[in-house]
């Protein structure tokens, strides 16, 4: 799945990302430490790994899902 950052904060390493649908999903820094990533930028298209309506692995869109 493909989202947009909407918020990250670089200090907790947690934010959130819009769907393209609309909806908004929040991610926790488990999620974001999953996927090898250093930092995020507003706007950035990513891809999401989601269980049961949970993040659980955020990374570039260019980057494939662990």
């Amino acid at each position: 799945m493909q989202a947009t950052v909407k918020a990250y904060d670089g200090a907790t390493r947690t934010g959130s990302v819009l769907l393209d649908d609309g909806s908004e999903l929040a991610f926790d820094a488990a999620a974001f430490d999953a996927g090898g990533l250093r930092l995020l930028r507003l706007g950035q298209r990513v891809n999401l790994a989601v269980e049961d309506d949970r993040i659980t692995v955020v990374t570039l869109s260019t980057f494939p899902l662990p």
